[in-house]
């Protein structure tokens, strides 16, 4: 799975990286399903916190995109992590049912 994480109007800082790789283990059921993983932190004007979009290309050309809005970065990370957790096991389930 490449992983990819970018930010807009903010510096993804090492903290920040390390936490995104600790709570992305979750996601580990569906390394072999999961092609490339993009994340992108936007840091909305002052006061109204962050923008976090997930985008997941599946092995089988698929690309789902979630997204979430927090007042606090990690906060937002963990409501995105669980989102894309969702996402993938949903996808799974379709696949192996296929």
């Amino acid at each position: 799975m490449n992983l990819e994480i970018k930010g807009i109007r903010y510096s993804v800082s090492d903290a920040t990286q390390e936490f995104f790789d600790k709570k992305l283990q979750k996601l580990s059921f569906a390394e072999k399903f999961i092609h490339n993983l993009t994340i992108t932190v936007t840091r909305e004007a002052v006061g109204q916190g962050f923008h976090l979009d997930g985008k997941i290309h599946f092995s089988w050309g698929l690309i789902k995109m979630v997204s979430t809005d927090s007042y606090e970065l990690y906060e937002g990370i963990e409501l995105l992590v669980d989102k894309l957790e969702a996402v993938a096991r949903k996808e799974k389930g379709k696949i192996q049912d296929y």
